[in-house]
């Protein structure tokens, strides 16, 4: 801004030393990695979206306010901005939502009871089918039946035990919210350490690849939760096809559309197998349903995530297939994220 004076070469940050840089490249390395094997990602992305509501928000607020000088947040307006993020969760959770909050609670039980009709439906599947097509199928598909049945019914049984867990999760990712807004409000001196300098710029490209990556899929997971909510709720119900476990089918829906490409398919089949447990006619309404919306988000997806993030769908499934075979389904959230960070790193040195 030409108001302000220049700022003195004294102040300024240093540039680090080519051991400084690769010292932040280790421990961004490691962090990330203490991350996955803590348990601890929903922390790591509630810091990210606490620090991006946070900032966004004060840039609003600022745009807002009479006294406006581009290029600036002044300080209330990042106070105001902290503290509606921190308390916002828990207002909704306290007065506002008091049905949804009995169903996060209860959210491992009601999976449980889902999966466990998903096992009985695929038990049944012959009886489900129309007799021409079933008398068709192979007498394996019986075995297959089983080993799926039997699948699902060991997850279900995990799930069982994983209310304490799933509410540690909760509580982490509201700290992790906490730390975030707190972050977004916290003064950077001009004058930085070299080490503390580079690994600034690290979070900085992180910071970047987590909005272009989980803001892009965020948008995606709502247009498919608001369709298939659109679809379950209206649609089937005037047609007498509504389906079972519908709140849990939605949820369901917008989370695995947080990961790219698998989770379309996880959760398609997912709600054709509950369409096939009401009736063939519903499962095929399911299914050309389900198609439709995702090829609209197939040119959605190429649009927004691929021209930002310079990725293909092979690179994505790659990683998403390592991710998952070493940390497990965290991995297939992690995946995206990291592996855009590091094209980011790669990029920034002019490797790749």
């Amino acid at each position: 801004m030409s108001d302000y004076l220049p700022v003195p070469r004294e102040v300024l940050p240093q540039t680090p030393s080519r051991s400084v840089v690769n010292a932040s490249y280790l421990l961004m390395a490691g962090t990330l990695l203490l991350v996955m094997w803590q348990g601890l990602l929903p922390g790591l992305l509630s810091v990210c979206v606490g620090f991006m509501l946070t900032r966004a928000l004060a840039r609003l607020l600022a745009r807002l306010s009479r006294r406006r000088v581009p290029g600036y947040l002044p300080h209330w307006a990042q106070v105001v901005a902290a503290g509606v993020v921190m308390l916002a969760p828990l207002a909704l959770l306290s007065s506002a939502l008091p049905h949804t909050r009995g169903y996060i609670v209860e959210a491992p039980q009601q999976y449980k009871e889902l999966l466990d009709y998903l096992a009985r439906t695929v038990l049944e599947l012959r009886h489900k089918l129309p007799p021409d097509i079933a008398s068709q199928l192979p007498d394996g598909a019986r075995e297959i039946q089983t080993m799926i049945a039997s699948y699902l019914g060991a997850k279900a049984g995990v799930l069982a035990m994983a209310g304490r867990a799933w509410l540690s999760g909760l509580l982490h990712a509201y700290v992790g919210l906490l730390i975030g807004a707190l972050a977004a409000v916290r003064h950077i001196p001009l004058k930085r350490p070299p080490l503390v300098e580079a690994l600034y710029q690290r979070i900085m490209l992180f910071g970047e690849a987590f909005g272009q990556i989980v803001a892009a899929q965020f948008w995606i997971a709502v247009f498919n939760s608001l369709l298939t909510a659109l679809f379950l709720l209206l649609v089937l119900p005037y047609w007498d096809l509504a389906l079972p476990y519908t709140p849990a089918l939605i949820t369901l829906t917008f989370v695995a559309g947080l990961i790219p490409i698998v989770g379309n398919l996880l959760c398609n089949a997912v709600i054709t197998l509950v369409g096939l447990s009401v009736s063939p006619v519903a499962a095929a309404a399911c299914l050309g349903f389900l198609i439709l919306i995702h090829k609209a988000e197939y040119v959605i997806n190429a649009k927004v995530v691929g021209r930002r993030t310079h990725m293909g769908v092979w690179e994505l499934l790659s990683v998403m297939f390592v991710a998952e075979s070493v940390f497990g389904p965290a991995g297939l959230v992690a995946a995206p994220l990291f592996y855009a960070y590091l094209k980011k790193e790669l990029e920034a040195r002019k490797l790749v």
